[in-house]
């Protein structure tokens, strides 16, 4: 009963429109300008970096929180499931038919609990990346891709590995539009 008010709880956190509610404080609705994506890059883009590290942090905090309760109240795979409800909620947010954003900060959240370690250097590797390509959802995809080996690397348990992939992947779909504006040149530069 407690896991499930956990993971529903994290979800429900995930919802919460950290670029919608931000955008609209300076008068903009980010779903409608640039690549209408509530989301920090958007942000960012649109209204400056101030504004883009204030979502950032929001909806970090939205998968650290969830994390940090799961870890609190049993051990890890409450954790990894509470971060997953996080992404979820942000992703698809039922408040919002279930259009919702891309999912990264909410994931650099997450692991920013799960593992630390791996969190401090994929943060500077996402910002390198993305300085010298422009492009911020290459960045992401690159340091999705590291997330299950810095997990691995740690040393964490086994089972954590394909549990890293999984939250992965759920979030590189999310991309799946921003692959194509890249293949065909398209993509929205930062």
């Amino acid at each position: 009963m407690i896991w499930a008010l956990i993971i529903v709880g994290a979800y429900v956190a995930g919802m919460f429109p950290s670029a919608i509610l931000v955008a609209r404080a300076s008068g903009v609705d980010i779903t409608s300008v640039g690549s209408g994506n509530p989301g920090a890059a958007n942000i960012a883009r649109n209204l400056g970096w101030k504004r883009g590290a204030l979502v950032f942090a929001l909806d970090g905090a939205k998968g650290a929180i969830g994390v940090g309760i799961g870890l609190v109240v049993d051990d890890r795979p409450l954790a990894y499931l509470a971060g997953a409800a996080a992404i979820l909620g942000h992703c698809y947010p039922i408040s919002r038919g279930f259009k919702g954003g891309k999912g990264v900060a909410t994931g650099g959240g997450a692991f920013a609990v799960l593992t630390p370690l791996v969190f401090l250097v994929l943060v500077p590797a996402w910002v390198i990346i993305s300085k010298v390509t422009k492009t911020a959802a290459l960045a992401s995809l690159i340091v999705l891709c590291a997330i299950p080996v810095g997990v691995w690397v740690s040393g964490r348990d086994l089972w954590e590995i394909p549990a890293s992939i999984g939250i992965a992947i759920l979030i590189a779909l999310r991309h799946a539009s921003n692959i194509q504006r890249m293949r065909s040149g398209s993509e929205l530069r930062l």
